[in-house]
């Protein structure tokens, strides 16, 4: 009896503090995904107020094809990794880049978004025109991002930021020379705003690939890879990159 009765109360602590499942969320039939909310076109408020975007838009989607209902936990970017290894919720779309590093730690899924990354200078500042000419120089970047390394490794010193939007103020304000990103996000910006006071001045001369990422060894990545494929194949992510970029940017061109 007594050993049952421990069994029992060690069972109810393990389900209260998620130990016992495989995902962020207790309920098989919901997905839970980690996301911004504050990065244009990929995750952003809508003009109603509502959580839209290309990610966004994708992980839906996904979550259709696996019979599951879609919950969304907007995080900032610089703890939304953290916010998965704590089970917050099982994956992040947020434009991950597929990383050697990230790759060791995380599951990674399927690419679903391939861009370039572009170095963003003040309309009236000629002195960087190609990515060595950052040495030196100051750059804003999300400092857990792809882009802040390959800022770093250009010889810049970086400022921290929480997103694009605020290194776009800080640049335009005088306080850095330069940011690096992706190549969507800035023509998205840079469309909406009609923002003349900022300019694309050098392209980093890398192709990047974007995915989800998972818990390490987490069976849901298997899922998500077979929904991606499903996806692809019906021509849903086809759809989905053209109606926010006028383009299929889901695959590398010629693919």
């Amino acid at each position: 009896m007594r050993r049952r009765l421990f069994a029992a109360v060690l069972l109810a602590v393990l389900a209260a503090t998620g130990l016992t499942a495989c995902s962020g969320s207790s309920d098989p039939d919901v997905l839970r995904v980690g996301t911004e909310g504050t990065y244009a076109p990929f995750s952003f408020q809508g003009t109603d107020g509502a959580l839209t975007g290309y990610d966004v838009e994708i992980a839906r989607a996904v979550g259709e094809k696996l019979g599951k209902r879609v919950e969304f936990v907007q995080t900032p970017w610089d703890a939304i990794f953290a916010g998965l290894e704590s089970r917050r919720f099982d994956v992040v779309a947020n434009q991950v880049t597929v990383t050697p590093e990230r790759s060791r730690k995380y599951g990674i899924s399927t690419p679903y978004t391939v861009s370039e990354g572009v170095v963003v200078t003040r309309a009236d500042d000629n002195s960087i025109t190609s990515l060595a000419d950052l040495r030196g120089k100051t750059s804003a970047q999300s400092v857990t991002s792809n882009w802040n390394q390959v800022a770093t490794d250009a010889g810049a010193k970086v400022e921290a930021v929480e997103g694009f939007v605020q290194a776009v103020q800080l640049l335009k304000n005088g306080r850095v020379d330069a940011t690096v990103n992706d190549n969507l996000a800035v023509a998205e910006y840079t469309t909406r705003t009609g923002d003349s006071g900022v300019k694309v001045a050098a392209e980093t001369g890398s192709t990047t690939e974007q995915a989800f990422a998972t818990r390490k060894d987490d069976a849901l990545l298997a899922d998500l890879n077979r929904a991606l494929d499903e996806l692809r194949a019906d021509g849903t992510l086809k759809r989905i990159s053209e109606k926010y970029f006028g383009t299929d940017v889901s695959a590398p061109a010629g693919n």
